[in-house]
């Protein structure tokens, strides 16, 4: 019975079935609602009733995590993984009482690491046609706005309390956006040493993943069509030869009038 259960949860979690890529797009679904819930209840009164919704949220993403402990092949590599941390802060910060919902912003690291799965980018290929022509572009900015929001739940999870300047999950987003476009005003600044160093890494790696979508945005159009021979997935939308081998490739185009 049990090794049956493993199957079945082996299946939903890495098969490629309709049924296992349905349920992906479940628990996608399910960590963008969490995340959506983080930044709303950021502008509310923690009360009984967010509490309540905390810990659903929490008995849901456990139930998550120890499927995929009970799949994983290394449990130890598993655990030590910084995807995996993340979620346990996400799990012990939605069921703690104390702690809220205030790190369960981290859960978006484990939906930014489910967004690079193989086989959920070769379903959204499969199933979104603009996505397929255009999949550098998402993946870039997914990078860029998953960590602009981890910078920003850190900003405010760090200083809400203690900086009177952050009182709200937008003040925190505010000053994240100012830093990363080296933009600087100067209204809202960071205490301590921890929050100058929150800043340093909000300007130094926010630049790097604001110039990569920019790249991805105004170079030469590219579509994703694997060549046969050497295994050479992007031409250019109007190759009819594989620009590394030669040989003849088949990319599917409308034309034009």
């Amino acid at each position: 019975m049990r090794k049956d259960r493993l199957t079945t949860l082996r299946e939903l979690y890495e098969g490629d079935s309709d049924r296992a890529h349905r349920f992906r797009y479940v628990v996608l679904t399910f960590d963008i609602v969490t995340v959506l819930f983080v930044i709303a209840t950021s502008f509310t009164h923690h009360g009984p009733v967010v509490e309540a919704i905390d810990a659903v949220f929490g008995v849901f993403i456990l139930a998550d995590f120890a499927a995929r402990i009970a799949i994983s092949q290394n449990r130890l590599r598993f655990l030590l993984m910084p995807v995996t941390l993340a979620d346990i802060v996400s799990i012990i910060s939605f069921l703690a009482p104390l702690a809220g919902e205030g790190l369960g912003f981290l859960r978006v690291v484990r939906t930014l690491r489910f967004l690079h799965t193989y086989q959920l980018l070769k379903r959204l290929r499969a199933d979104f046609p603009f996505f397929r022509h255009n999949q550098d572009v998402f993946i870039a900015a997914i990078n860029l706005m998953v960590f602009i929001f981890v910078m920003t739940g850190l900003v405010y999870a760090t200083q809400y309390g203690s900086n009177p300047q952050i009182s709200n999950y937008a003040d925190a987003l505010y000053f994240t956006v100012t830093a990363l476009t080296t933009t600087g005003f100067g209204d809202i600044t960071l205490t301590g040493s921890f929050g100058r160093m929150i800043s340093v890494v909000v300007m130094i790696f926010g630049v790097t993943l604001f110039l990569r979508l920019a790249q991805v945005l105004f170079r030469p159009n590219k579509v994703r069509e694997t060549c046969r021979t050497c295994g050479l997935s992007l031409h250019d939308a109007d190759a009819v030869h594989c620009k590394h081998c030669g040989a003849v490739i088949h990319i599917e185009t409308e034309g034009q009038n």
